[in-house]
């Protein structure tokens, strides 16, 4: 199935988008947590959203996830590895190596703070990679390294582990680890990347770590990464006030557009760049 818009994250900007869209009658799928963005349900008390006084984060999630809901607005639980644009089309490849396609694509991820470590970017694609489920059968037999970011990295380590001839895998969270046997943990703090013509070793504050392959866990990959091609401004996405990106077709709102990180001013951008595919979609009919 071919969707008219898949809108890449389920905060404020996302839903805002995903629900005018529903309004004007597109297909749409939101990609993200389907229990709304954690940025918003952790927050204590919100007093600058319009008409909706001192009110609990978690409350303000569910009236959003409620209003996305009451519109038939699909959201789903994956996390998108790579975007392609195909010419008239977006190809979207998730971490479980499904491919989506819409076409129109709005990137609502919320900034990502995580900063790439030394090495990172140049050995990407080069012995470093940021999908197990993807890129498991180049590693078949093969030591690896895993940093993971959350817990749910786990069975990405548990899976290569029926793969891979050895993997090591480093938390960078506090939280208990529950792995199989046959994955070695290491809780030291990833530095820097090494290599020549491909990676070859993960340096740590205590030690260096060699292996076949090193793959980065976290739970956003950066919209540089995440869209080939895509302009960006530091570590925020290029867009002009119709909330267009430089690539036809893909568009871009909330935090990921730059300052301020406000809720009510994410939300408005979604609107904004909503209204916007609508008028993309609609030039292409023509």
């Amino acid at each position: 199935m071919r969707y008219d818009v898949i809108v890449i994250g389920s905060g404020p900007a996302g839903l805002s988008a995903a629900i005018t869209l529903k309004i004007r009658n597109k297909s749409v799928l939101v990609v993200g947590n389907a229990e709304v963005s954690e940025k918003v349900e952790k927050a204590h008390e919100i007093n600058n959203y319009l008409g909706i006084p001192a009110v609990k984060g978690s409350d303000l999630a569910k009236q959003f996830l409620d209003h996305a809901k009451s519109l038939g607005v699909e959201i789903v639980n994956h996390q998108i590895h790579t975007v392609y644009a195909m010419g008239e089309f977006f190809s979207l490849q998730t971490t479980a190596n499904e491919m989506l396609e819409a076409s129109a694509v709005v990137l609502a991820t919320g900034v990502n703070f995580g900063k790439p470590y030394p090495g990172e970017n140049e050995f990407l694609g080069r012995g470093v990679s940021y999908c197990a489920t993807c890129d498991a059968p180049l590693y078949k037999g093969k030591k690896i390294v895993m940093i993971g970011s959350s817990k749910k990295e786990e069975a990405e380590a548990d899976f290569m582990s029926e793969i891979c001839s050895e993997v090591i895998y480093i938390p960078t969270y506090q939280d208990e680890v529950d792995v199989n046997e046959n994955v070695q943990v290491v809780r030291e703090e990833p530095v820097e990347i090494k290599g020549g013509l491909k990676a070859m070793s993960l340096a740590t504050k205590e030690q260096e770590i060699e292996a076949d392959g090193f793959f980065i866990l976290r739970e956003s990959v950066s919209p540089g990464q995440l869209v080939p091609g895509l302009a960006m401004d530091g570590n925020h996405i290029q867009v002009n006030r119709k909330m267009d990106t430089n690539i036809r077709g893909c568009f871009a709102c909330g935090d990921i557009v730059g300052a301020p990180y406000q809720y009510i001013k994410a939300a408005g951008e979604g609107n904004i760049a909503a209204i916007s595919v609508v008028e993309y979609l609609n030039s292409l009919k023509k």
